[in-house]
């Protein structure tokens, strides 16, 4: 018996952030699968598919945003689920990776948390992960199966291009962990200049600058980041360059948590323009000053790589390590 076979790509998504899924479906062309996610009485979270997935290239698309562990355990839950329905391959799309900042133990007897997540995607069923621009890139080696580590550095480039000159711009890193952002945002901005901020951390989500490094006099300074929480160290950062003669300050972030007190400390900050994407959900209504790129395309572009088994650093000129 000979069999001609064919390949089939199937994306669902949990109902963490639906939004997004949808947005990225229709980069690809194409509707999200159908699948019945609920919860029972006590809380627990019940999956299955509507549709057969059996050889299929299913991925899952799941951002961990609030309630963080309610959306990973949901979305671990839907790739055992595609697993024992004889799935082919299945990706985790997790656009923002949550616990990715416990990457490492600061003091004795703490977790390395995002290892776990790491372990426990893969135990699920997860053949490889796709993430946008992860804390830090040693994430990459907690997994075993692939990952394909995105970057929403071309679109918030892109962004920057399109309203400021170079010649006027001074890309600040806010703490010296940026300094490799700032640099890969010069690199495609030749003609701004670089500076950087040293800042001491005194607990969970409480941080000081000390000093800034660079001239920044006159000039438009833009805060380069991953991602604003609390907003301690962005605002701390634009008050230290504001101070230092900045003529503005604007900041730039892949992911917006703004958790707790964030939004009333941008309120009040120097800060003219906040730029984030819609790795997590964000309400542009929450503040003035703030500006959502979709991440959507590159992601939909990663995602067709994949299922075609072509190269995805192309995609990003080999700049998202």
């Amino acid at each position: 018996m000979e069999v001609v076979t064919k390949k089939r790509m199937q994306v669902f998504t949990g109902r963490g952030y639906p939004e997004l899924a949808e947005e990225v479906v229709d980069q690809l062309g194409m509707t999200l699968g159908d699948a019945d996610v609920h919860d029972f009485a006590n809380g627990e979270i019940y999956v299955r598919y509507r549709e057969n997935v059996r050889g299929s290239d299913v991925f899952v698309i799941q951002t961990h945003c609030a309630p963080v562990n309610q959306n990973l355990f949901e979305q671990m839950i839907m790739i055992e689920a595609a697993k024992r329905a004889s799935a082919k391959r299945i990706t985790a799309v997790c656009p923002f990776y949550g616990y990715a900042r416990q990457d490492k133990k600061v003091r004795s007897r703490e977790p390395i948390t995002a290892k776990l997540m790491a372990d426990m995607l893969q135990v699920a069923g997860a053949d490889r992960v796709v993430s946008v621009d992860l804390h830090t890139g040693q994430i990459q080696g907690f997994f075993d199966e692939p990952l394909d580590h995105l970057t929403a550095l071309p679109l918030l480039v892109g962004w920057l291009a399109e309203r400021y000159d170079e010649e006027d711009l001074v890309i600040a890193s806010p703490d010296a962990g940026r300094v490799r952002l700032a640099e890969k945002f010069i690199s495609r901005l030749p003609g701004a200049r670089q500076a950087y901020l040293a800042k001491t951390r005194t607990g969970h989500n409480v941080s000081k600058t000390l000093a800034v490094v660079g001239d920044v006099e006159d000039k438009v300074a833009v805060l380069v980041d991953d991602m604003i929480d609390t907003a301690g160290t962005i605002t701390g950062a634009a008050e230290a360059l504001a101070a230092h003669g900045a003529r503005e300050v604007i900041t730039l972030a892949t992911h917006g948590v703004f958790s707790g007190p964030a939004y009333e400390r941008l309120r009040e900050s120097p800060i003219s323009r906040v730029t984030v994407t819609n790795t997590l959900p964000v309400n542009p209504d929450d503040l003035d000053c703030l500006e959502v790129v979709s991440v959507a395309p590159i992601v939909a572009s990663t995602m067709k790589a994949i299922f075609e088994d072509q190269s995805v650093s192309e995609l990003f000129d080999d700049q998202n390590q």
